[in-house]
């Protein structure tokens, strides 16, 4: 995955290289820190878009992201998609946990899944919860999932 940041700047080291510069950097400055991670996809026309990112609130103080976006010419239901978005979330939290642990920064993997059976994504809730939280991961769903459906949703 290639990431950058919202300003278009691409990160020169790998991502966990980059999360561990950033936490160093916002801890010396006094922030006590939480990191979000979510995935967002769109379909347009035989293309699906996915954005995932990987969101530092600093505690009442604002925050920033680091952003991946990625292209596949692949047909796929509503529920394979949002398993997908999932899945790319759990990997790049897999991937970023031992860091975030050793550092103390909470953790929160956000689907853009409605917790409303109103809509059509919440036919993935009970297998996206499921999967986060059997990887040990705090979950958040709709309305609470920003890093998913506003983060994400803004870079796909």
């Amino acid at each position: 995955m290639n990431w950058r940041r919202l300003n278009g700047q691409r990160l020169e080291m790998p991502l966990k290289a980059a999360v561990e510069e950033a936490i160093i950097r916002e801890t010396e400055l006094g922030y006590k820190l939480k990191v979000c991670i979510g995935s967002d996809s769109q379909v347009r026309g035989d293309i699906i878009e996915f954005a995932t990112v990987v969101v530092f609130l600093r505690e009442k103080k604002g925050g920033f992201m680091f952003i991946s976006n990625s292209r596949y010419e692949k047909e796929m239901s509503l529920r394979e998609r949002m398993i997908a978005e999932v899945a790319r979330s759990v990997e790049v939290a897999y991937s970023l946990c031992d860091l975030l642990d050793s550092y103390d920064v909470a953790l929160e993997v956000h689907a853009d899944i409605n917790t409303d059976p109103a809509f059509q994504s919440n036919l993935a809730l009970k297998e996206a919860m499921g999967y986060i939280l059997g990887m040990g991961f705090v979950f958040k769903a709709k309305p609470d999932a920003f890093a998913s459906s506003s983060c994400a949703d803004k870079v796909v």
